[in-house]
């Protein structure tokens, strides 16, 4: 599960196109944050994605990825133009295909690798679509299998692409967009693919004036009552529209953080969640998603600067600066799915469950200091920007924030450490937390 949002230069305050997603996983279910070079290819030879062989292209772009560690795709990214994708999960009335074929993720990738316009993007991943079709298993311990719907974006316009099976659905935005895990594109498509225009005809679906609603004819309400995707969808968007014209980096960020009208609670705690939120926290039952990395990017005229945690639970962890071409900090061995504290991925994940069992006590240990380093951040990265710093120089300011987050989330798993016992969660909860963790082989809290 998973939440997409974007506003347009005009609904911002700096007349920068913000692009934001969070990604929810399985909690032990790692993202890898990389740096992919642009290269050249032979044209037409196999180039293995998930699970299928399709052919390569000349020349793929520079990309900044965040993956699940067992993927060839991406949940989210941006490349050296500027464009940023993310996908969701969408359930409908007509079931995914089970046969493996290209997954989302896949699709985010080859559109971040293959285009240099938000609009080119559009073109490849529909084209990819509906040449190869879409399939196969996108869970990690669980099966999971679903249609992808799209946000992409560039510095100029945005679109949404919502797909089930291999028709699509497209929708250019305005000023302002959430998507969530649900269909959304109403009668108001700006274009749908030809294979779902014919059968929209055949089947009668179309009005006087030759309209559809396709996420009305094509919407799985009852999985919808799981995902949770119209609620967050509409949260969302009223979260997007309350700031529209002076929508900010920092202020996508607190909407990623965001837990709901009842989040606003100091007292308030993960543990007793009912249903989902934008920033999602694992639970018992069908809960089993957590945001497991998050992203915000600021497509400036004259520059593309990204904000990533690198890690779950963004109301835990500083957003921090990449800048394609002055690298990416190192983020350690690869991460899997199973613990590893040379990673950056893992030694957050073990100060988030430390957190977890007293999560309004320690969250306020952070929260603070999170705030005040995030605002230090960008501060420093518009000052280098503004001087025209070089690569070098860029690369010396972003390599600072990193080495600054990673000191302040040590200080962070000390204080915790040592914060009074709290009161033990649900019996349930805590077991789903504890068959976890000795999956993952977690050690146990200090």
């Amino acid at each position: 599960m998973c939440d997409t949002l974007v506003a347009l230069p005009a609904a911002t305050a700096r007349g920068a196109t913000l692009f934001a997603k969070n990604s929810d996983r399985e909690r032990n279910e790692a993202q890898i944050l990389e740096l992919i070079p642009a290269a050249r290819h032979t044209a037409g030879a196999p180039v293995r994605l998930t699970y299928i062989d399709i052919p390569q292209v000349e020349r793929t772009h520079a990309c900044l990825l965040s993956r699940p560690f067992w993927m060839w795709g991406a949940e989210m990214g941006a490349n050296e133009h500027g464009v940023v994708i993310g996908n969701e999960a969408v359930h409908a009335v007509v079931p995914a295909q089970r046969r493996r074929a290209l997954i989302g993720m896949d699709l985010v990738r080859l559109g971040l690798e293959r285009a240099a316009s938000a609009a080119e993007a559009v073109e490849v991943i529909a084209g990819l679509l509906e040449t190869h079709g879409q399939g196969g298993d996108c869970g990690h311990l669980g099966r999971f299998y679903y249609h992808n719907s799209f946000l992409i974006a560039d510095a100029a316009e945005a679109f949404v692409l919502e797909t089930v099976g291999r028709w699509w659905a497209l929708e250019r935005v305005t000023s302002t967009r959430a998507i969530s895990n649900a269909l959304s594109i109403a009668d108001a498509a700006d274009a749908v693919s030809p294979a779902l225009a014919a059968h929209a005809s055949g089947q009668g679906w179309r009005d006087a004036k030759g309209r559809f609603d396709f996420a009305e004819r094509l919407l799985d309400r009852e999985r919808d009552k799981v995902s949770r995707g119209i609620e967050r969808c509409a949260r969302g968007s009223a979260l997007l529209a309350a700031q529209a014209g002076a929508l900010t980096g920092a202020r996508m960020a607190s909407i990623l953080r965001d837990h709901g009208v009842a989040g606003a609670d100091p007292a308030w705690t993960p543990a007793g969640l009912v249903g989902r939120t934008i920033c999602m926290h694992a639970g018992p039952g069908d809960r089993r998603s957590q945001t497991t990395a998050s992203l915000v990017s600021e497509l400036r005229p004259d520059a593309h600067v990204h904000w990533v945690t690198g890690s779950s639970a963004p109301c835990l962890s500083p957003f921090k600066p990449v800048i394609l071409g002055a690298g990416l900090p190192d983020q350690g061995p690869g991460a899997t799915d199973h613990f590893d504290a040379a990673t950056r991925w893992w030694r957050h994940e073990r100060l988030h469950r430390v957190v977890l069992p007293d999560y309004a006590a320690r969250i306020a240990i952070l929260a603070g200091e999170r705030d005040r380093l995030e605002t230090a951040f960008r501060a420093r990265i518009d000052v280098a920007l503004t001087a025209g710093a070089g690569p070098a120089a860029l690369r010396a300011e972003v390599e600072a924030c990193w080495i600054e987050a990673d000191a302040a989330e040590a200080r962070w798993a000390k204080a915790v450490a040592v914060a009074p016992a709290p009161a033990r969660p649900s019996g349930a909860y805590r077991r789903s937390w504890a068959r976890l963790n000795a999956v993952a082989g977690l050690p146990p809290p200090p």
